[in-house]
């Protein structure tokens, strides 16, 4: 077949949507931070200058901004179940409904119980509420979008197009740092940011979540999912509009004989090792710190002392290099493979952390934390960003992927949860600013992406070039029961 099947192609950029959205949700609370922070947090405090205050102000900081991941981790839980009885795409549209829903209710927190901008604290559980929808969202989307294109996608290019969603994961974040600097400039200063602007950054978030809605109406169900509810006219059909005839009838055989197998479809059928290893690449991809870096980058750089539209400005160009250096990925991994990437990506950020850490330990410059905190971007970029997604759509054979893939997912918000709301604390605990200068969550991070460079080398196959059907090969040997 032709690489550049044009409805491949199309069926791909509607399902990276879901991505897009991904990185949308969960990147608006970088320029919104210090506006929660005002709003919701310091009117609950007398005395933040009193230590035991300041801790609790900045864990229930962490709270607020970390909890969409709440929601993240319930729709990684429950997406095995969506993606195995109601279906790959109409999972995506109840994904779909939720960002829609979260970005009306996140923005307007008080109705229809009190005017907008009154009412401060006593709703901040409300905002916590809409921010736990969208996650549910973004916790469906982030497991079935690149679930969806892996099972549409022929073998030869799925790592490229799996990897596409990544980078519509990284351009969704890109658009809200252009967004919320653009709202950002539109009032008279913070004032008015931390009681009006911040609501239009969540806001915004309708537009692209519309119209994820409505394209989702026009793409059919994957032709595994079909032949898993015994459509297999359906599959052929769909199949017809991806490959040619003699691949359509190879792939519908090998995912015939995949479905009929003997395994029971429990988790554990081809074995723990591939649940560990799952699990261990989505905690892993959190442990290193990335959403520290894209959560609270414009804190970062407020604290290198840079006013808040500067400090805006500064996350854009992050922005910038994770998105140009994703499309890097998307370019070599299927000729270089996941592996080298993985390995390489995380040894360039443990190097990156270690350097950002020493920065604000020795009080060195500015622009060292920055170049730093660029590189470490670009590193995770090219490797764990997108690579991730690509291992973690493609080791789980056919009669456990959406099981598998669910405690995954739900395993890395976990992760992403714990290392979001223990930096706050982390970074500004008086014990350690006074021991390392807020070096001390850096290093850590380093030394995560030194395990997990070491745990990719030792663990993870490489799965470059291989069907869908051929890696329950790979781990037959660790089944329970015979296949």
């Amino acid at each position: 077949m032709s690489r550049l099947n044009p409805y491949v192609i199309l069926l791909t950029i509607i399902a990276t949507l879901g991505g897009l959205l991904f990185g949308y949700d969960t990147a608006v609370i970088n320029g919104a931070v210090d506006s929660l922070k005002v709003y919701f947090i310091d009117p609950r405090f007398t005395n933040l200058a009193n230590p035991a205050q300041a801790n609790a102000a900045n864990s229930m900081l962490g709270f607020v901004v970390s909890s969409a991941l709440i929601g993240c981790i319930i729709g990684g839980l429950l997406g095995g179940w969506v993606s195995t009885h109601i279906g790959r795409k109409r999972g995506l549209i109840i994904a779909a409904v939720l960002f829609l829903l979260s970005a009306l209710g996140a923005a307007a927190p008080e109705f229809p119980f009190a005017p907008i901008g009154h009412g401060g604290p006593a709703y901040m559980m409300h905002f916590v509420a809409y921010r736990i929808l969208g996650g549910i969202g973004v916790g469906l989307a982030s497991m079935l979008s690149p679930m969806y294109i892996a099972e549409i996608a022929p073998p030869k290019i799925r790592g490229n197009l799996v990897a596409w969603n990544q980078f519509a994961i990284i351009f969704g974040m890109l658009v809200i740092y252009f967004v919320n600097y653009g709202i950002s400039r539109l009032g008279s200063g913070d004032v008015w940011l931390h009681h009006i602007g911040w609501r239009y950054m969540f806001l915004s978030g309708t537009i692209p979540a519309t119209l994820f809605l409505v394209l989702l109406f026009f793409v059919p169900e994957t032709p595994r999912f079909l032949m898993m509810k015994g459509d297999e006219d359906g599959a052929r059909a769909v199949l017809t509009k991806l490959v040619t005839p003699e691949e359509r009838e190879t792939e519908l055989s090998e995912i015939r004989i995949s479905l009929s197998e003997s395994h029971s479809g429990k988790l554990f059928s081809f074995g723990a090792l591939l649940i560990f290893i799952g699990i261990a690449l989505s905690v892993l991809q959190q442990f290193v710190g990335i959403n520290v870096v894209l959560y609270y980058a414009s804190d970062i750089f407020r604290g290198m002392g840079m006013t808040t539209n500067a400090s805006l400005l500064q996350t854009i160009i992050v922005g910038a290099v994770n998105l140009a250096f994703t499309v890097v990925a998307i370019f070599t991994v299927d000729r270089f493979g996941r592996k080298p990437l993985q390995i390489i990506g995380a040894l360039v950020m443990a190097v990156s952390m270690f350097s950002l850490g020493a920065t604000f330990w020795l009080g060195g410059a500015g622009i060292i934390a920055l170049v730093s905190m660029l590189v470490y971007t670009a590193g995770f970029a090219v490797s764990w960003g997108p690579v991730t997604w690509v291992l973690l759509s493609e080791i789980f054979p056919n009669q456990i992927r959406g099981k598998a893939m669910a405690v995954a997912v739900a395993a890395q918000w976990v992760a992403n949860y714990l290392v979001s709301w223990s930096f706050p604390v982390l970074n500004d605990n008086p014990y350690l600013v006074q021991h390392f200068k807020h070096g001390f969550a850096y290093w850590l991070y380093g030394g995560m992406s030194i395990l997990a460079a070491l745990f990719m080398w030792k663990f993870v196959p490489e799965t470059k070039g291989r069907t869908l059907e051929q890696m329950a090969g790979l781990w037959r040997k660790h089944a329970k029961e015979p296949a």
